[in-house]
């Protein structure tokens, strides 16, 4: 994908969110990763030395911002202002899952909006430009006064879902919240669209009261883009299966999956579970159910068109839009 003449001057780092995710962008661009070290000071502070030369660069940090939060932030937050204070020319941070992204509003009183805290530091901290994917507020663009780059993990998943030759499908979202990306990858592969009424009972317990849509006798395929302790997913596809539905399967972009959640979708009667490498699963454990569907060459596709100055929204009219 990329040559030298026109790569020579592209950096890529990564802090300890996820190494492997951009190790494999970076074989997409031809690219090696720059040499940096963290670590901790005696105190517990982090620590953080850039090795490579980065005067004049277009560097790019790759960095989810994913368990644990608070310290995979600091390390790109470190990141940037190492690289920038050492003569950067610019520095794009890439965090393909935006952590704190579900902060968005102040929905009641004396609580901060933390998605836009985390905005505003990542632009204080020296970054130029922002590429994210599948934000779960997509408002959260507005927060920044930089520009953002926000990609969509559907094209990816899509090819996967298309080569399963999945028939009698309907889409399906667990909540209200999830309908509109629904209806998009019902317009994508030609389907059906249905619906969960979610209510929540409790802090980690939610029921479905009804389904919205034919669900009866058809295949269907959840989508989301956060799957974080898994209850809703859980709920609600045995709900669609109480209600007649024949196989369930799951696309979901952000596998953030806390405490219980391996445990809680081993015990669902769900088939398949897509999700995307845009945070690491542990090495074991993991059911054999949920399939990783890497977007590295997606995002190594946006790096490239950003570092040479080309259209990033072609990613969008070549390669299925926005949901």
């Amino acid at each position: 994908m990329g040559d030298s003449a026109t790569m020579s001057q592209l950096k890529i780092l990564t802090g300890n969110a996820n190494p492997r995710l951009a190790l494999a962008l970076g074989q997409h661009l031809g690219v090696n990763l720059s040499d940096a070290y963290i670590g901790r000071f005696p105190a517990g502070e982090l620590e953080v030395k850039v090795k490579d030369d980065v005067r004049g660069a277009d560097v790019f940090i790759v960095q989810p911002t994913c368990y644990p939060p608070n310290e995979t932030l600091m390390e790109l937050l470190l990141l940037i202002d190492s690289v920038k204070r050492a003569s950067a020319d610019r520095v794009t941070a890439v965090i393909p899952y935006y952590g704190y992204a579900r902060k968005d509003r102040k929905d009641e009183g004396r609580v901060p909006i933390t998605a836009k805290l985390v905005a505003n530091m990542i632009v204080s901290s020296g970054a130029d430009r922002v590429l994210t994917m599948d934000l779960h507020a997509p408002q959260i663009q507005g927060f920044f006064d930089i520009p953002l780059d926000h990609l969509y993990a559907h094209p990816v998943l899509l090819r996967r879902i298309r080569a399963m030759n999945l028939t009698n499908v309907v889409c399906a979202s667990p909540d209200i919240g999830s309908m509109k990306m629904a209806i998009g990858y019902s317009q994508a592969l030609g389907t059906g669209v249905a619906s969960c009424y979610k209510q929540r009972v409790s802090g980690d317990e939610v029921k479905i009261t009804t389904v919205v849509g034919e669900v009866r006798g058809k295949n269907i395929l959840m989508v989301d883009d956060i799957i974080a302790s898994a209850g809703s997913l859980a709920v609600a596809s045995r709900f669609l299966k109480d209600a007649g539905a024949e196989r369930v399967y799951v696309s979901a972009t952000h596998p953030v999956m806390c405490g219980d959640a391996f445990s809680t979708l081993e015990d669902a009667p769900i088939e398949k579970i897509l999700v995307t490498d845009t945070i690491p699963l542990p090495e074991s454990g993991v059911p054999d159910k949920i399939e990783v569907v890497s977007v590295s060459g997606f995002l190594a596709e946006a790096v490239k068109r950003i570092h040479m100055n080309m259209s990033v929204s072609y990613l969008f009219k070549n390669q299925g839009g926005g949901l």
